[in-house]
Order: C-alpha cells, then sequence, then structure tokens
C-alpha cells in the first residue's frame, strides 16, 4: 500500500529499515530457534524440566535489567541529544552477543544462556531510541502511518530472514553444510550480519534536528548538557532526570492512563506471543507447524499493518486499536477451543492481521500525547511497563491452569487482560492529531 509523499521521505524509510533490520534478531533468535537449539542442543543431557527453568530464568533477567535500565537510558538520551549513538552502541552489543552463539559447542547451555540475555539486553535497550526517534522522522499527520510502516518493514524482514534460515536448516546440504545443527549456528551469524547492515541507513539518513528544534520552538533548555560532560556527570543527572519524570506522568492525566491501559493489552499480546508455541505443542502440534504458523503471522502483518496505519488516520486511533484488541479477545475465545493444526493456522493469520496494528498505533499515539522535551525518558518508562507486564500474564494463565486442571481455562483467563485495557482506552483522550 501507497505511503503519500510527505510520509516516504528518505529519513522514514531510513528509520523503518531499522525494524527491518532488528525483527531478524527478533523472529529468528527469541520466537524461533534459540528456544529450540537451547533444549536439543546446548542443554543435551539435562532435564526438559531443568533446562525450562534455565531459559525462564534468563528472559527474566534479561527484561529486569531492561526494566531497571529503560528509565535511565531514555533520559540520558534527552540530556545527550544523542539517540542515534546510543542505539548504535546498544545494537552493536546485541549484534556481537548474537553472532557469539555461533562459537557455544554442544551442551555448554551457561555460554549459550549469558550471550542470550546479552544480545536481549542490547536489542531491547536499542528499542527505546529506535521509538523515541519517529518524532524526528513524521509529522503529527503523518505519525501513524510512518509508525505503521515500521512495523510493517519488521514483519517483512524479519520473516525474509527468518524462512531464508528455516530452508537453511531444511536442506543443509545445499549451503554446505553438514547438518541441521551447524545451519541454525550460522542462522545466529545470518541475523547479526543483517541487523548490522539494515541498520546502516538510520545511522545515515535520519536526523535529530526535528527533535531538538521542538525543544528550541518551545523554549525547552533544561535536561542538556554541553559537550565532553563526563559519563558520571550525565547518569547522575539522567537519575534525577528519569525521577522527575515520574512526577511528570502522574501530572498528564492523558499519559498515565494511557499507560494502564497499555500495560493491560500488551501484557495479553505479549503473553499470547510468548505462549502460543507452548500451547500449540500442548494440544500435539509438531515444530515444523509452529514455524509455519509463525511465518504466516510475519508474512500476513506486512500488508495489514500498513492496512491499519491508514485506517487509525480514517477513522482515529483510539478505534483502530479498539478494532485490533477486539479481533485478539475473539483469537483468545477461539484458541480455548482449538484442537487441530488447521485451527491453529486460522488463529495464526489472525493474530498477523492485527498484532502489529495493537504494537504500531500504541507507539504512534503514545508519541503524540507525550511532552516533546522529553520524549526519550518517556519512551524508556514505556518500554519497562511493556517489559513488567510481560511477567504477569504467564504466570496467571500457569496458576489458573494449575489451579483448575485445564490449560485451555488458562489461556482464556487472557481475556481479563484484554477487557480490562479496553476500558480503560476509553479514557484517554484524543488529541487533534489523533481524532
Amino acid at each position: 500500500m501507497p505511503l503519500n509523499k510527505q510520509a516516504i521521505q528518505r529519513p522514514s524509510i531510513a528509520w523503518a529499515f531499522y525494524d527491518w533490520a532488528n525483527s531478524a534478531f527478533a523472529v529468528t533468535v527469541i520466537s524461533g530457534f534459540f528456544p529450540l537449539f537451547f533444549k536439543q542442543y546446548w542443554s543435551q543431557g539435562v532435564p526438559v524440566t531443568q533446562s525450562t527453568f534455565y531459559l525462564g530464568l534468563g528472559n527474566s533477567l534479561a527484561t529486569l535489567v531492561v526494566i531497571i535500565a529503560a528509565p535511565v537510558l531514555g533520559a540520558m538520551a534527552d540530556q545527550t541529544r544523542l539517540c542515534k549513538r546510543m542505539l548504535a552502541i546498544f545494537a552493536a552489543f546485541g549484534m556481537i552477543s548474537c553472532a557469539c552463539l555461533f562459537l557455544v559447542e554442544r551442551e555448554f547451555w551457561p555460554m549459550a544462556l549469558t550471550l542470550y540475555v546479552l544480545a536481549v539486553v542490547g536489542f531491547s535497550s536499542a528499542n527505546i531510541f529506535y521509538d523515541s526517534l519517529i518524532v524526528s522522522v513524521s509529522s503529527l499527520q503523518t505519525r501513524h502511518r510512518v509508525s505503521a510502516f515500521g512495523y510493517a518493514m519488521g514483519y517483512l524482514g524479519g520473516g525474509i530472514l527468518f524462512l531464508g534460515c528455516v530452508v537453511m536448516t531444511l536442506q543443509p546440504a545445499w549451503f554446505g553444510l553438514e547438518d541441521a545443527s551447524s545451519a541454525v549456528r550460522w542462522s545466529f551469524i545470518n541475523v547479526s550480519i543483517w541487523w548490522a547492515v539494515f541498520t546502516i541507513p538510520l545511522l545515515l539518513y535520519v536526523s535529530e534536528q526535528p527533535h531538538s528544534s521542538v525543544r528550541e520552538r518551545q523554549g525547552v533548555s533544561h535536561g542538556t548538557v554541553s559537550p565532553g560532560t563526563g559519563i558520571g556527570t550525565i547518569v547522575r543527572q539522567a537519575l534525577g532526570s528519569a525521577t522527575t519524570t515520574i512526577k511528570s506522568i502522574s501530572q498528564h492525566r492523558n499519559v498515565w492512563i494511557f499507560l494502564v491501559a497499555y500495560w493491560f493489552y500488551i501484557d495479553g499480546v505479549a503473553t499470547i506471543i510468548r505462549m502460543g508455541v507452548d500451547y500449540g505443542l500442548s494440544i500435539g502440534l509438531s515444530a515444523n507447524s509452529l514455524i509455519s504458523a509463525l511465518l504466516m503471522v510475519q508474512f500476513i502483518g506486512f500488508p495489514a499493518t500498513l492496512l491499519f496505519g491508514r485506517v487509525a488516520e480514517k477513522i482515529g486511533v483510539k478505534r483502530g486499536l479498539w478494532i485490533a484488541l477486539t479481533a485478539y479477545v475473539i483469537a483468545t475465545m477461539y484458541a480455548g477451543f482449538m484442537k487441530t493444526s488447521t485451527e491453529f493456522y486460522v488463529l495464526a493469520a489472525v493474530l498477523g492481521l492485527v498484532q502489529g496494528a495493537v504494537q504500531s498505533l500504541s507507539r504512534s499515539f503514545y508519541s503524540q500525547i507525550i511532552p516533546p522535551d522529553k520524549v526519550g525518558e518517556y519512551f524508556g518508562y514505556q518500554n519497562m511497563i511493556g517489559k513488567t507486564a510481560a511477567f504477569v500474564g504467564p504466570v496467571m494463565v500457569g496458576t489458573v491452569a494449575y489451579m483448575t486442571g485445564s490449560s485451555r481455562l488458562g489461556l482464556l483467563s487472557i481475556l481479563v487482560l484484554f477487557v480490562i485495557g479496553m476500558l480503560v482506552l476509553r479514557f484517554v483522550e484524543d488529541t487533534p492529531a489523533t481524532a
């Protein structure tokens, strides 16, 4: 779907290519190969329940680090006006950690898990700066469409590389490799190279000047530091600024109401993403079926996310979010009763239609209701809230399943998160640009 002339200026495209770049890590490593390879290769000989515990512990540790660091990192970005440089540093940290997974030999699960945690921390931290740069590449009128374009590029780019890696594991001889294990290890190298190459457009063509100009036009001068300021001073000022932002959020009614709604519904989204594969296995689906479903989500998500960006411009972002979240409610109810792989593919198709919409519209809506002089800090807090929410849903699903003896009821408990989030969202006021 074409974007209008204003929306497809070179900075917008260059910015969106970072989503194309880093989604390769999200899909191929986090959702795809690492969980399977960790169990079948690196933790071979370790009891299944024990390896599951280690993997969960690693994910929780990475999440905890990001939760603690996100507000401070966001404040540092606003203090120094070095979003691109900080994005590059953390992204490079993630790329190198991911590439080093290639070197980890069989049964060396502690090293594999350590590198995975470091890669996730780099990936998640870089996203804080990436999200905040949206104000530098879009106007209020094009914000929803540009945000949707970024997520759509992520679905397409991540899907293309993941498809290539899947083919490489199914037919390793075509690529001169000995077996599927060698192909998976090379996939980590491929992800790092892909991530690095497609980060270059953002570094070359995205300027932070529009963000700075907004501050200057509004007479905002606080929260910046002069060149040559020591890192210790920057961190101390960032900590103070992050603390001030907590108080500021409480004074911006629209912002904190949105964050409450976001906490609930994004928890539901994250839980389905994290528990979908496990739920598919629990009803007897094969690993190949699950990978096929994951690919469906990626390639359906590309055009669907673009479509929702246009829909939000026509009917308003709140209505667009409501449509997408309503689809999630229906899909969750459907998932609670499905029994076959065909039904699982239908579920994947529905999620592909709306998953990117919820993510992209939430980002663009949030960017329009926060103070323009503290974009980094506020996105840091949104990232923190999103990571915190990721803890609750899986625990709730597991607890309900354990208490009732039914994994289906456990999954259906996610409906509570969507319903509460949608109800709270009703109290968020549309800005003129989002109405």
